[in-house]
């Protein structure tokens, strides 16, 4: 009997405590967290990846043996982007745009080899790549049309 007395009285005292409230948040209280740098992509970066965009429609289209259309004209932006590291924007990097730029103009004007030209197009990114920026890769691999 003296130990249920015992733990009664324990719960008792510890359900008499007072808990701690939270308080909400107030702007100065937020002010002193760690801020976040939102990463931005360069102009390059992000011409980049509506390319890799529209290229994932129109491998699409291809393989549905729809018509392409005509080759778009924001990809001639290659030429002039910025890049993160503007040293990156070297006779390397020109040669390889002008190669890619050429076999997209080819899935464009020359229907009956459309699927070769796309395939050239995407070799000639991973060519590029393979000499800079390494990292999108495989991704641009999944373009190819098998």
């Amino acid at each position: 009997m003296k130990k249920l007395l015992v733990l009664l009285m324990v719960l008792g005292i510890f359900s008499c405590q007072k808990k701690e409230q939270k308080t909400p948040k107030t702007e100065s209280s937020c002010s002193k967290e760690k801020k976040f740098d939102v990463y931005q992509l360069s102009e390059m970066a992000s011409l980049m990846e509506q390319m890799y965009a529209y290229n994932l429609q129109i491998k699409d289209r291809i393989v549905k043996g729809d018509t392409v259309g005509k080759f778009p004209e924001f990809f001639n932006k290659i030429y002039t982007a910025k890049f993160t590291d503007a040293t990156d924007k070297d006779p390397f990097f020109d040669e390889k745009a002008m190669a890619y730029i050429a076999a997209q103009k080819l899935i464009y004007s020359d229907s009956k080899n459309v699927k070769q030209h796309f395939n050239e197009g995407v070799t000639a990114c991973i060519t590029c790549h393979e000499g800079k920026c390494g990292g999108p890769i495989p991704k641009i691999k999944k373009l190819f049309i098998k």
